[in-house]
């Protein structure tokens, strides 16, 4: 990952000892203790933000880099989840999509994934591409179809982390494929 464009020392003399940072846009923003001396501050502060940028860089999936990644991932998610049933002609990136995260047409088995899921964790990627290759085994929402989802451990919690993802950008979009999916099997909500 590049450099941040901003880097935000925020010093407190209620802060002891803990240092920490986190990203907020292209901003990393660095807390450190008020005692510290301006070489101790340099020191962790380089140090913070390399951290955050290896910690930034494993939530990074490899699908990010480009279409052919892209469906090389979500042919190993179709081994891994799905028994190799579902096998997807094309899966790539996309512009933004109004309604939608991604798409499927079942009927010439191409996946698109919309380009606002980029920045996302790898989890949440693998989540959307586990849902678009499940309508290539069962095109609705039906019963069928969240028996195949729920085969991912984190499909629950990649979810509720694109529903927050959509409240908080406004988007108001209601689910991967831009409608309120049919009520799920009650042993997949667990």
């Amino acid at each position: 990952m590049a450099q941040p464009a901003v880097i935000e020392v925020r010093r407190s003399d209620r802060r002891r000892r803990m240092v920490s940072a986190r990203r907020e846009g292209d901003t990393v923003i660095v807390f450190i203790p008020g005692w510290m001396s301006d070489s101790e501050e340099r020191r962790w502060v380089d140090e913070m933000v390399r951290r955050l940028e290896r910690s930034e860089a494993r939530r990074r999936s490899p699908a990010r880099k480009g279409d052919a990644e892209l469906r090389r991932r979500s042919m190993e998610l179709s081994r891994r989840y799905l028994d190799g049933r579902a096998e997807p002609h094309t899966v790539r990136w996309v512009p933004p999509m109004r309604t939608r995260w991604a798409s499927c047409t079942p009927a010439d088995a191409t996946i698109r994934i919309s380009e606002r899921l980029r920045d996302v964790p790898s989890w949440v990627v693998d989540y959307v591409l586990i849902h678009e290759l499940a309508h290539l085994l069962e095109p609705g929402h039906d019963t069928r179809f969240w028996a195949w989802v729920h085969r991912y451990p984190r499909a629950e919690r990649a979810m509720g982390y694109l529903e927050g993802l959509s409240a908080a950008a406004g988007l108001g979009m209601l689910g991967i494929d831009g409608e309120e999916p049919e009520a799920e099997p009650e042993a997949a909500t667990g």
